[in-house]
């Protein structure tokens, strides 16, 4: 197993030495952390990270993607992509991904080109294959890189080379941007964003860890991995008075637990 996580490893760098310089689009989760790390120690200072803030990218993230450029010592800088201003996002359709990262990569290549940086890279693994993800369409027409995923790297690999590396996102939970916590159809706006935001924050403060509050209209159903389920349901009430503060009417708990891509379930029933 090691051998063939080394030889992914080793295949990881050759891909990112192919293009001299780069620029990274840098959320602070487990995937672009690694990569940037790794561009780091093959490029040096021939690597930009570029973080994108808007109304989907919690402001807790946006300070966790400063302190971790900060600690990897590499440049760093934060632009605006506000995809609710996207024509056709906020209406929230199953391609929604697609026009986000048309528009976020847009903006990223117009840096690069202009600061004359070889390639713009994303942190996709290779697990990321494996789901519905529209927003890789996008990358492809604009020529983005995903070495991650030309590696081979699997998010489990990934978690274990960033231990190895020291790197303090090893175990950060997994992170997807606000806009998935609504299902396909309904419709996205600032309030709705906010409101999952400030949900999520005071769940996070009572120090659980992976869990996601999913908007369906005046409704919070919140999904809690299996070792927090418990603690949860005991904490009901606290999680309704939070959830209920931060603007929904109805709160429950799913008891099949959390899983990524759960708005995706409904398509695979289409």
């Amino acid at each position: 197993m090691y051998g063939e996580m080394s030889e992914k490893f080793n295949k990881l760098k050759n891909i990112i030495r192919r293009y001299n310089s780069v620029v990274i689009a840098f959320s602070g989760g487990v995937d672009s952390t690694f990569l940037a790390r790794v561009a780091g120690d093959e490029l040096g200072e021939n690597v930009l990270l570029i973080t994108a803030t808007s109304s989907t990218y919690p402001f807790y993230e946006l300070e966790d993607a400063r302190k971790l450029a900060k600690f990897l010592k590499l440049k760093h800088r934060i632009i605006v992509s506000e995809e609710i201003n996207i024509p056709g996002f906020a209406e929230n359709p199953p391609d929604r991904c697609y026009y986000c990262k048309s528009e976020l990569f847009s903006l990223i290549k117009h840096i690069a080109e202009k600061e004359q940086y070889n390639m713009v890279l994303d942190g996709s693994n290779a697990d990321d294959l494996n789901d519905y993800r529209p927003g890789r369409k996008a990358l492809k027409e604009l020529g983005i890189i995903s070495p991650l995923c030309e590696a081979g790297l699997t998010k489990a690999e990934i978690r274990t080379l960033s231990e190895r590396l020291g790197l303090p996102t090893a175990n950060k939970p997994a992170y997807a941007c606000l806009a998935s916590r609504f299902p396909y159809g309904e419709k996205i706006t600032k309030e709705k964003l906010t409101r999952v935001e400030q949900s999520e924050k005071e769940i996070r403060d009572l120090g659980f860890t992976q869990f996601r509050v999913r908007s369906h209209e005046n409704l919070a159903r919140i999904e809690f991995n299996s070792g927090e389920i418990n603690r949860a349901w005991e904490m009901r009430v606290r999680l309704e008075d939070i959830c209920k503060k931060a603007g929904f009417v109805y709160v429950a708990i799913d008891t099949h637990g959390y899983r990524t891509g759960a708005m995706n379930e409904a398509l695979k029933e289409l």
